[in-house]
């Protein structure tokens, strides 16, 4: 008979939001009055009255010079061109897919913005437009660039680089797109033995590194070998740690899931989701996050 663990209520304390270096965050509720200086140009999230900048969305206050903008904690993602996301396929449709990205409508993936298998460049053909399902089909997960915005805020996606297409096994953790930091690169092989594509729209895929990059698959020739214990555990233990961070609202990059995760390795991997553990390895990665600053 397995072990059954009850826990009693207990007061626990929040752990605040992580502040940058140099300040604490500028907090606001929808309908505050962030600034009453006409200077200030009107950003995201805020609108102008009786001369008055008020926050539209609850949020953290952001200054880029004179442009103020509210960045909202929990939000859809709206897509920006370059971004990196992590997507899965809804539908087949006449020379392209529909693709769920976490933003309030369903992103687009032509045919004509994909690569061939093998990296091949041509024109598409009839065949291709019938083999569409070949390539992608519903349920598949992808990695993709964001090529536009349209007026209506929807995103045309494209895989025209090798290191996008469609992603084999591993595990997706979907958090909230504002706690991911904006990077030249998304794509991290971290030294755990793992690897992390850590999509701007708030899907993080995680899946064992791979021991050589197949240049030649052009994203679509998925591994389906069995994954051994070690690398499954490595993967468990990696999310829960960013489910950790999620919860406690610290920042997802690179160092901070790795020093999360070497901050767990006291632990079971069951045991971080416990609110005890999680709230002491994260205060631990926050403060080793604060030495790197300093």
């Amino acid at each position: 008979m397995a072990a059954i663990s009850m826990r009693l209520p207990v007061a626990r304390k929040a752990v605040g939001l992580s502040t940058p270096r140099g300040g604490e965050k500028h907090l606001v509720a929808p309908g505050d009055t962030i600034t009453t200086d006409t200077g200030y140009m009107r950003g995201h999230g805020t609108y102008v009255e009786e001369e008055k900048l008020i926050a539209s969305v609850a949020g953290a206050v952001e200054r880029v010079n004179k442009l103020v903008c509210v960045r909202a904690l929990k939000t859809r993602y709206n897509g920006e061109v370059g971004d990196i996301v992590v997507g899965r396929i809804t539908e087949v449709q006449q020379k392209r897919w529909k693709v769920e990205t976490n933003s309030r409508l369903d992103s687009v993936l032509l045919l004509s913005s994909m690569n061939l298998p093998g990296g091949e460049l041509r024109r598409r053909s009839a065949e291709d437009e019938l083999a569409m399902r070949d390539y992608l089909q519903e349920g598949d997960l992808i990695s993709a660039e964001v090529q536009s915005v349209f007026s209506d805020g929807a995103v045309s996606l494209h895989t025209r680089s090798l290191k996008y297409g469609k992603l084999g096994q591993g595990v997706l953790v979907q958090v909230s797109p504002s706690l991911v930091k904006r990077q030249k690169t998304h794509f991290h092989d971290l030294p755990c033995g793992a690897s992390v594509i850590l999509g701007n729209n708030g899907f993080i895929w995680i899946y064992p590194t791979p021991e050589q990059k197949d240049e030649e698959a052009g994203g679509f020739t998925t591994n389906l070998e069995p994954v051994p214990l070690s690398d499954r555990e490595v993967i468990s233990r990696l999310r829960n740690c960013i489910v950790a961070l999620v919860t406690q609202q610290l920042m997802l990059f690179d160092t901070s899931i790795l020093y999360c995760y070497e901050a767990s390795l006291p632990h079971q991997i069951k045991d971080i989701l416990k609110p005890e553990v999680m709230e002491e390895i994260v205060l631990e990665t926050r403060q080793r996050l604060l030495d790197l600053e300093g």
